[in-house]
């Protein structure tokens, strides 16, 4: 946000986006005139990535080394909190397909230059995902390609040809699932032409879609059903995951609602969690007691109990949801 402690506006009005370098010395790079012109601004909101990708491949030597120095930093900073892999995606920094093919290039090697883990190239189009991969250092570990759904299934070819693991989606061939069961029939079927294909078990991901429960209280529950389903399906083999912080979108305090759903997805039986590291500590999420308030409430509402959240937002109302 243009409010936010990462923005800062000097004294003679430029704005800047403020970081901390890979050697720890404070830096900042320039929020450019380009950007004051898009709605994100104009509704508050200053994207970083955006700035930094966009102006390294539109700039001149110095500007791409500011803007990997920058990009390099946060990407020490999600390791460095225990990412296993850093996903890429650029599908939000243009919407012409030759640009995000560029970009996707550049952040690949700008990150790899720097990290200790394999990355995780994300996009919704193929096109996009094979550009990433023809960058990859293979030294860092098997890439990760997210994702694979029903309607893109020629995805699987580039697991295949660059030998990554991957992540399967229960989306289906024309539409998102509604429920638990159409989740799992997404994915089942996306596992037996993985099967067909001979791509190992163990190199597969499921993501069963985490929908916002501030859109409808059952989606909670879909989700972690989903997962149930699936483990007893599957055995233990199948590794289960998600973006789990989807879940809290448009409600306050979303941090609590992240943390109990953490907690709730690994009863269940996920494996792990597509987040901010940054913003949620996975070993504290693992270990709080979701039967004790604040968490509680965000509990209830999220296993359905709590009708149109109304209960979680009159305790925020409330102040009912300050963590001790």
């Amino acid at each position: 946000m243009r409010d936010g402690k990462r923005h800062k506006t000097l004294e003679n009005g430029d704005e800047v986006i403020l970081y901390t370098e890979v050697n720890g010395n404070q830096n900042q790079i320039s929020v450019p005139d380009w950007f004051k012109k898009t709605q994100p601004y104009e509704q508050g909101q200053v994207k970083h990535f955006m700035i930094a990708v966009l102006e390294a491949i539109n700039g001149d030597k110095e500007t791409q080394h500011e803007s990997a120095s920058f990009v390099q930093a946060e990407a020490l900073r999600q390791i460095r909190t225990g990412a296993d892999f850093l996903d890429l995606n650029v599908d939000e920094v243009s919407y012409k397909i030759d640009i995000q093919k560029e970009a996707i290039r550049w952040l690949v090697n700008a990150v790899q230059e720097v990290s200790t883990v394999p990355l995780s190239i994300d996009s919704s189009n193929s096109e996009i995902i094979a550009a990433g991969l023809s960058q990859i250092d293979s030294s860092l570990g098997k890439t990760l390609i997210n994702s694979v759904a029903l309607e893109r299934l020629d995805t699987f070819d580039l697991v295949e040809k660059y030998d990554t693991k991957t992540i399967i989606t229960a989306a289906g061939e024309s539409q998102m699932p509604t429920n638990d069961i159409e989740r799992v029939e997404n994915v089942l079927r996306l596992m037996e032409e993985a099967e067909r294909r001979e791509i190992k078990e163990e190199d597969i991901f499921v993501d069963l879609l985490v929908f916002p429960i501030s859109v409808d209280g059952s989606f909670g529950l879909d989700y972690l059903n989903a997962i149930k389903i699936l483990r007893k399906e599957k055995g233990t083999a199948i590794k289960i995951t998600g973006g789990l912080s989807n879940v809290s979108f448009g409600l306050p305090m979303r941090k609590i609602i992240n943390e109990t759903f953490i907690k709730l997805s690994l009863e269940a039986g996920a494996d792990s969690g597509i987040i901010d590291p940054l913003q949620t500590d996975v070993i504290k999420a693992s270990s709080i007691n979701i039967d004790l308030e604040p968490h509680s409430f965000a509990r209830d509402m999220l296993l359905g109990e709590d009708d149109f959240c109304m209960n979680y937002i009159k305790a925020y109302n409330q102040g009912q949801l300050v963590v001790n």
